[in-house]
């Protein structure tokens, strides 16, 4: 999401070319993009991608790429929602993009309560039969409308959602803890959240009373300021900050593994503006908090 956004071009590029030395084999984009940014048509990180993969030679087999459908990347009617028109459309353009002739995750990146279920999942279940996607899954979902989509692949005999993609960190919890959570656990569904930072929050750069400097996360996003002026969100700080002093770990690192230690979580999507950044976040690899280090967080940050 930060390529050609918050990361420049060479950046990008160095971001992934580390990630792929470290072992890293799993990147995660959309097909939106990131069209909010000033000149950005969407599409630019699919392509970026596309080009790091072909010049880079990276063996397709080696690396999985998941991407996400269902966003506003034009003006007329049909270019955005979870239709059979539209997702069509949308995989073939992220295909062309990523110069690849499948995807291993095709994601829809978020509902479309105007679109029946089966709708969508039976134009899914083509592109799994025709070998243009391999799996499927959802983001930012409700939990209602999540198991209403399962029940549909279950009672027509579609391929069904294999993981969500939830927002999903320390200081915001409720809109998964509340629901979605046990969904997750009962049909047992793969979970890797995004902005597990809290969009930089989490790393500790940021602090009360202070500017966010120019050209970071929390210049451009209101939800990354009302982060740093909660209560909420400096209780959190003060608690990583703890842990991760006992621990001889950043505080980027701490709230990387307070999800890592939740046996529902399958992988946190991390993003990085650079290699340096990467491979501070890349330390949270085999990082596990005890049951009362597990507690020192949850405390801080209860919702409930």
């Amino acid at each position: 999401m930060t390529f050609l956004w918050t990361s420049d071009e060479a950046n990008s590029m160095a971001v992934l070319d580390a990630f792929w030395e470290a072992g890293g084999n799993f990147i995660d984009t959309a097909d939106v993009y990131s069209r909010w940014a000033p000149g950005n048509p969407g599409g630019t990180a699919e392509t970026l991608i596309g080009t790091w993969m072909k010049a880079r030679r990276i063996p397709r087999d080696q690396v999985i790429i998941a991407t996400k459908g269902r966003s506003r990347m034009g003006d007329a009617p049909n270019d955005q929602g979870a239709s059979r028109v539209h997702l069509i459309k949308a995989l073939e353009d992220s295909l062309r993009r990523l110069q690849t002739d499948y995807v291993d995750l095709y994601q829809i990146h978020w509902p479309d309560y105007d679109t029946p279920p089966e709708e969508t999942l039976r134009t899914l279940d083509d592109m799994v039969r025709a070998g243009k996607v391999r799996y499927i899954g959802a983001s930012n979902y409700p939990a209602w409308w999540l198991m209403k989509n399962l029940w549909v692949s279950d009672v027509r005999n579609y391929v069904r959602f294999e993981c969500l993609q939830p927002h999903y960190n320390l200081v915001h919890r409720a809109e998964f803890e509340r629901e979605l959570a046990e969904v997750c656990k009962d049909q047992g569904l793969g979970v890797i959240p995004y902005s597990p930072l809290g969009g930089g929050f989490l790393t500790g750069k940021y602090r009360h009373g202070e500017p966010p400097p120019v050209g970071t996360r929390a210049a451009v996003s209101d939800r990354v300021k009302r982060h740093i002026e909660s209560e909420t969100g400096q209780r959190a700080l003060q608690a990583l900050e703890q842990v991760a002093r006992e621990r001889n770990k950043t505080v980027a690192q701490t709230a990387l593994a307070w999800l890592l230690s939740n046996p529902l979580i399958t992988a946190p999507i991390i993003g990085a503006n650079t290699p340096e950044q990467l491979r501070e976040l890349l330390g949270a690899v085999g990082y596990r908090l005890s049951h009362d280090e597990m507690e020192t967080l949850n405390r801080a940050t209860s919702w409930g």
